[in-house]
């Protein structure tokens, strides 16, 4: 048996640090389970593996082609791509399933496995249910003449590109006429192999940091403002009208604007479907902590908003029951069913360089258009008592606010614009309390109202 109690295990993957509990070893198990689950269900043995940079990347990606040969699939390496360019694949090559060795934005000293589904979505809870049946029993291994094969595929970046480029209300002619400049920052991770070319198609001068596609991240890895000083530098040295700035799998995507402030990753999916919405009506999906920024793009629009439990694949999942135009998460991740049902930063970077365009707007002048929230993000210790009865207790509490209990406990004071999202952690013995408001003020002022609400 594995030892967990030193990583985190979800229905959709595995993380842990390197040596600290992410072993060769642990790796190897969980993707001989995920190969032989994958088998059984089909189509086919073929199994898509890809990875982002990370140093130990390369290490882990041996261990898991081995194990997924030894239960008979037959591996496709894409090699060093974005993860939702591994998703695509799966799609494309009409595979049984997709591993991603990568830990999206943790620091440097973690690494993952990220599931996929035929469907090149990621594993759900009831096929994270049924292959973890796989990992807890014995894992039919193949004998000598049944071992799974192995390829390189080279052209899955590619077959990615000409997805974004073929979206049918993206104008490619009409970006290249703008020749925008744009700094970039891909903090050395897998976005170096994809986005120069995207740029490049679509007619953009580029100014780039943090290229090389090494794994040494030069700063925190996720995208959130308090990390892009450099890249806001590097836009008010070259006088780019935007910067961009991913994480180390490349899906999610923050902006800095023309004068070289980071104007927070909530902007991205809100930006990115005002454009979508201009061309496309219908419902727009995100997850019960996103700002309601995109409450308010979705208003002015005459859309459809729905909420569903925090998660890519709780989102995506209801994206495809909504039948929805555009959907992501509050995190810079942006999910357009016209490409793929998964986040994906070129396709937000292609969304938003098309609403430059067609507004001829700077950034922050669109972003002061949506408007401005403030969020305040806590934890708190878990209460003794179980949390179902602490959030009965808090939705009587606030009668006034509507409740959502999707995922932990929602509270919406709908006409005063703020909102409350309590919530379990998965890793630790507390809950995560975020609040919005319209100023900071009223969004800490409303975490201490709960906090003295909550029991002990």
């Amino acid at each position: 048996m594995i030892d967990t109690s030193k990583l985190m295990v979800s229905v959709s993957g595995v993380r842990g640090r390197v040596g600290d509990g992410l072993t060769p070893e642990v790796i190897a198990t969980f993707a001989a389970a995920f190969g032989a689950y994958a088998r059984s269900r089909g189509p086919g043995n073929t199994v898509v593996l890809g990875r982002d940079s990370r140093v130990s990347g390369a290490m882990f990606a041996r261990a898991a082609t081995a194990a997924l040969q030894s239960v008979g699939c037959n591996v496709v390496d894409v090699g060093i791509v974005p993860t939702p360019t591994v998703q695509l694949a799966v799609e494309d090559l009409h595979a049984a399933g997709g591993l991603a060795v990568t830990a999206s934005h943790n620091p440097i000293e973690w690494n993952a496995l990220k599931f996929i589904g035929p469907s090149g979505m990621f594993l759900d809870g009831a096929e994270g249910a049924e292959m973890r049946a796989f990992l807890d029993g014995e894992i039919p291994r193949a004998t000598w003449d049944g071992l799974g094969g192995w390829s390189e595929d080279g052209g899955a970046v590619e077959r990615h590109l000409k997805r974004i480029l073929a979206i049918p209300f993206l104008d490619v002619e009409a970006i290249r006429a703008k020749r925008f400049h744009v700094a970039l920052d891909c903090v050395r991770g897998a976005g170096g192999n994809i986005f120069p070319q995207l740029l490049e198609a679509l007619g953009c001068t580029v100014d780039a940091i943090n290229m090389e596609t090494d794994g040494r991240f030069p700063r925190e890895p996720e995208p959130v403002a308090e990390n892009l000083k450099e890249l806001e530098e590097l836009v008010r040295r070259t006088g780019a009208v935007i910067g961009l700035a991913t994480d180390p799998d490349v899906d999610r995507l923050s902006l800095v604007s023309g004068e070289g402030r980071a104007i927070g990753e909530d902007y991205t999916l809100a930006l990115a479907s005002s454009l979508v919405l201009r061309h496309r009506p219908g419902a727009v999906v995100t997850n019960l902590s996103t700002s309601r920024l995109l409450d308010d793009v979705a208003e002015q629009a005459g859309a459809k908003l729905v909420r569903a439990a925090v998660g890519e694949i709780n989102v995506a999942r209801r994206m495809q029951a909504e039948g929805a135009t555009i959907g992501g998460e509050g995190n810079g991740g942006v999910i357009l069913p016209d490409v793929h049902l998964t986040r994906d930063a070129p396709v937000a970077a292609a969304l938003v360089l098309q609403l430059l365009a067609e507004t001829g707007q700077p950034l922050q002048a669109l972003a002061d258009g949506i408007g401005r929230y403030e969020i305040v993000k806590e934890k708190v210790a878990r209460p003794s008592q179980p949390l179902d009865a602490v959030y009965d207790a808090l939705a009587a509490r606030f009668p006034e606010a509507d409740a959502d209990r999707q995922d932990g406990l929602r509270l919406d004071w709908r006409a005063e614009k703020k909102w409350a999202h309590l919530r379990p952690s998965g890793t630790e013995p507390i809950v995560r309390v975020i609040c919005e408001a319209q100023t900071r003020a009223e969004a800490a002022g409303l975490v201490e109202t709960l906090r003295a609400a909550l029991p002990e």
